[in-house]
């Protein structure tokens, strides 16, 4: 019998995090999960299974105690989920300092900065990083004025994710820049295209579609290519 499938999923107290930790754990895999808050997360402690690690990844010594938890682990997925919505300005010029370091930090720097220390867990050649990027993210994408500042800053994320890509050594894992569709959760709204349990089955599709085939792919739930 072969080895359970491992994962890593980073942001899983609700919402996409959340369903893709059930999704995993349906599929037969052993899911490893962080939250910001264990005080907040019923849900997640109602999946079977599941291995729960406290994390906020905005902070230096949260990641070193994930790090030394995990140091023995080795991952097929990993699977950068967390992320804010960022200020609600009807101009984004009038954002302050700290509300643009506060999004920027967690959309785009952070999740790179886990990588980093994570990238020597994940399984070389067939494992799979993956992060929770959007179309808005695509500097051809005109839409959404009002979320100007969220767009700059998953576009941020994908700049730093290629460069992340080219500092990889040999024997890399695959990398998925991921476009999780227009989800109805707290960020989506209730009038959002599709529910996080197709969003979620899509992704897990892809998941299992890019392993082993190396590069790094912009990618949406259903496979499609995003432009940059």
């Amino acid at each position: 019998m072969s080895a359970k499938k491992t994962a890593l999923i980073i942001g899983a107290s609700r919402g996409l995090g959340l369903g893709l930790v059930k999704r995993l754990t349906e599929q037969g895999w052993d899911v490893t999960a962080t939250v910001r808050d264990p005080l907040h997360s019923d849900a997640l402690k109602a999946v079977p299974g599941v291995h729960i690690q406290t994390l906020d990844m905005d902070e230096q010594s949260s990641l070193e105690v994930l790090t030394h938890n995990l140091k023995d682990q080795s991952y097929d997925l990993l699977f950068v989920n967390a992320g804010i919505s960022g200020p609600k300005h009807d101009n984004p010029t009038d954002a302050t300092a700290g509300e643009l370091g506060q999004l920027f930090l967690t959309n785009a720097v952070a999740p790179i900065r886990l990588a980093k220390r994570f990238v020597n867990h994940i399984r070389p050649e067939t494992g799979v990083i993956a992060f929770m990027s959007s179309v808005l993210g695509s500097v051809t994408m005109p839409d959404a004025p009002e979320m100007a500042l969220y767009k700059a800053s998953k576009a941020a994320l994908n700049s730093m994710t290629n460069t992340f890509v080219t500092q990889l050594g040999e024997n890399k894992p695959t990398v998925l820049s991921m476009h999780p569709g227009w989800v109805r959760t707290d960020m989506g709204g209730e009038g959002a295209d599709i529910d996080v349990q197709t969003s979620v089955n899509g992704m897990v599709e892809q998941l299992e579609r890019f392993a082993g085939k190396g590069g790094h792919h912009f990618v949406n739930y259903k496979g499609e290519t995003i432009p940059w």
